[in-house]
C-alpha cells in the first residue's frame, strides 16, 4: 500500500530535479539540452555562461543547466553544484586528446562535496563518427570502475539522431525511483 501511495504521491507531484551537463567544450552539451526539450537539432554557438530549461519527461520535472566546457569557464562549474541530484558529463568521443582534461575535470567534480549524493551519467557522444572511442574505452580511460561513492552510468550516444539519449534519461529516471 505504502509503495503504491509513493508512485502515485510522484506522479501527482511537480517535484522537480537538477541536473547539471558538463563537459569540454565542443562536446555536444547544448545540443544534447535542445533534443531533450524539442526532439530536434537546433544551430548552437560556444555556451558562454549557461543555458537552463526545464525538461519533462515521463511526468518527471527536470531543471537541467548546460554549463559552457571552454576552459575559461570550467572554474565556475562548482557554482551550479548545490541542490544537483544528477551530473550529464558529454565527452566527446573523438577527441582522445583531451580526454585526460575530461578525468581530470570529472575527479574534481567528485570531490566536490556539493556532489557527494548526486549520479553520473556519462554520455560518450558523437558515436556516429568514424574513429570514434566506444563507452568501453571511453570507461576505462575515465578509470570509472574506480568511482564507488557515485551510482554512475555511461552511454553511448549520437547528439544529431538522439540515438542513445533517452536510455541515459531511463537510467537517471531509474536513480529517482529509488
Amino acid at each position: 500500500m505504502g509503495l503504491l501511495f509513493t508512485k502515485l504521491w510522484r506522479l501527482f507531484t511537480n517535484e522537480e530535479h537538477k541536473v547539471i551537463i558538463v563537459g569540454l567544450d565542443n562536446a555536444g552539451k547544448t545540443t544534447i539540452l535542445y533534443q531533450f526539450l524539442m526532439n530536434e537539432v537546433v544551430h548552437t554557438s560556444p555556451t558562454i555562461g549557461s543555458n537552463v530549461e526545464e525538461v519533462i519527461w515521463k511526468n518527471i520535472h527536470f531543471l537541467m543547466w548546460d554549463i559552457g566546457g571552454q576552459e575559461s569557464l570550467r572554474s565556475s562549474w562548482s557554482t551550479y553544484y548545490t541542490n544537483a541530484q544528477f551530473v550529464i558529463l558529454v565527452v566527446d568521443s573523438t577527441d582522445r586528446e583531451r580526454l585526460s582534461i575530461t578525468k581530470e575535470e570529472l575527479c574534481k567534480m567528485l570531490a566536490c562535496e556539493d556532489l557527494k549524493k548526486a549520479a553520473v551519467l556519462i554520455f560518450a557522444n558523437k558515436q556516429d563518427i568514424k574513429g570514434a572511442m566506444s563507452a568501453a574505452e571511453i570507461s576505462q580511460q575515465l578509470s570509472l570502475t574506480s568511482v564507488k561513492q557515485h551510482p554512475w552510468h555511461i552511454q553511448a550516444c549520437c547528439a544529431l539522431t538522439g540515438e542513445g539519449l533517452y536510455q541515459g534519461l531511463e537510467w537517471i529516471t531509474s536513480h529517482i525511483k529509488r
